[in-house]
């Protein structure tokens, strides 16, 4: 299990290869983010888009599937997430595009008002399959402390 403790500013982690699906940008677009240029490739062509694109809302539902995956995969003693500082959409995502995520921590602390916890930040960009970057955050994580009766793993 990864700690708090075990977190070090400016560690690295790439992961994810997320396929983006026609059929989930429209029904994504159809319940919570119904612009034309999501729905259809016609609106959508006489956009700057050009074509049908995914909702930035769900490029980041997209992202967060990949995050919850890494965090299990890596047995992180995660707490949630207090929130983000920054969220910028950098270039359209496609059907048929394939994403993935990098991210550094940049920041850590423990918290003052609750001491069996910590705070940490990561800078996470998102990239196609071309090695563009569509979207990057500043998040917030909650990491639990190691507890007392639990030897340092490193």
């Amino acid at each position: 299990m990864q700690y708090f403790e075990d977190l070090e500013v400016g560690a690295r982690q790439s992961f994810g290869a997320y396929v983006v699906t026609r059929d989930e940008v429209i029904d994504f677009a159809s319940r919570y983010d119904p612009q034309p240029f999501h729905l259809s490739d016609e609106a959508a062509a006489a956009t700057h888009f050009g074509r049908l694109s995914a909702s930035g809302w769900h490029t980041c539902a997209m992202v967060m599937a990949m995050l919850v995956d890494n965090l299990k995969r890596n047995r992180q003693a995660g707490l949630g997430s207090p929130g983000i500082d920054e969220l910028r959409w950098l270039k359209p995502v496609y059907p048929g595009d394939t994403l993935r995520c990098e991210t550094e921590v940049i920041e850590k602390r423990r918290s003052a008002s609750r001491p069996e916890m910590g705070i940490f930040k990561s800078q996470l960009t998102v990239f196609n399959q071309d090695d563009v970057a569509v979207m990057s955050m500043i998040s917030n994580g909650l990491i639990a402390t190691r507890p007392a009766d639990l030897p340092d793993a490193g």
